[in-house]
């Protein structure tokens, strides 16, 4: 009888432990570069010359980034055309370590600063407004272009892409999402190049901009694990009456739970 009561103690310790081993915090929230519900803003860096855009989900991030707070591109020729085509991508070493899950009824918000100079358009030069392409993995889900003044001012963008059922769910490694910048006009062109500047610039701002604009996309991120079509969750995607990576280590504290009442019935029957 004593020997019973002794498992029935060990059982229900296991349990306890399991409620703090078996369910650790998930990496996405203890590393500031993973997004998480509480971390769901990815934020923008790169070089002075813009010829290395990364990004990760910590504000404070900046290492590797211009000190200027933004990158830039000069096209000084004579009607130089201002010519852009550069990827912002996960920074090297830091894709996910989880799967990231947004919600289905929100929108992913991106915000950006630019600075752009450049001529008017005419028939005889290729002419593409600022366009961006937010990419799963390698995989465009959203493009969407924005008129944008050539005075050489700045001017913020806000991207509002409402979560489609392609989006809810990003796999970790291979899923990361990417935002693909373009542009492509005429720059200005005069007799008077060699006094004045001719030409045009492209200016992208990074998140530690002096000024302090806005640089990042916010995802809505949510706690929730997609689940296979037809699994009986009315096909919304999203997590219905099974339990999966939002409730972590939960599987293992229920079947340990269960080994604990099969050994205390056990124990009982013996007695």
């Amino acid at each position: 009888m004593m020997a019973g009561r002794r498992l029935q103690a060990l059982c229900l310790v296991l349990i306890m432990l399991s409620s703090t081993v078996a369910a650790p915090a998930s990496a996405q929230t203890t590393d500031p570069k993973q997004p998480s519900v509480d971390n769901p803003h990815m934020h923008f860096w790169g070089t002075s010359q813009m010829d290395q855009c990364w990004t990760h989900f910590d504000r404070n991030g900046s290492d590797g980034s211009s000190q200027d707070g933004y990158g830039e591109k000069e096209f000084t020729g004579n009607g130089e055309q201002v010519d852009i085509d550069f990827t912002c991508r996960i920074q090297s070493g830091e894709t996910f370590r989880e799967n990231m899950y947004l919600d289905a009824n929100s929108s992913i918000v991106i915000e950006l600063t630019f600075q752009i100079q450049n001529a008017d358009c005419d028939d005889q030069r290729e002419c593409q407004d600022l366009t961006l392409t937010l990419f799963k993995g390698t995989t465009p889900v959203a493009k969407d272009s924005f008129p944008m003044n050539s005075d050489g001012d700045d001017q913020q963008i806000n991207w509002n892409i409402p979560v489609a059922n392609n989006m809810t769910s990003w796999n970790k490694s291979g899923e990361e999402p990417a935002i693909q910048i373009e542009f492509s006009k005429p720059g200005y062109s005069s007799a008077s190049c060699l006094i004045f500047l001719c030409g045009g610039w492209f200016r992208f701002y990074y998140s530690d901009n002096p000024d302090n604009y806005n640089a990042e996309a916010n995802f809505p991120v949510v706690n929730l694990t997609e689940t296979e079509p037809g699994d009986g969750d009315g096909g919304d995607g999203l997590l219905g009456g099974a339990v999966g990576d939002s409730l972590p280590g939960f599987g293992l504290a229920a079947g340990l739970g269960a080994l604990a009442m099969a050994a205390i019935a056990g124990s009982r029957r013996e007695e």
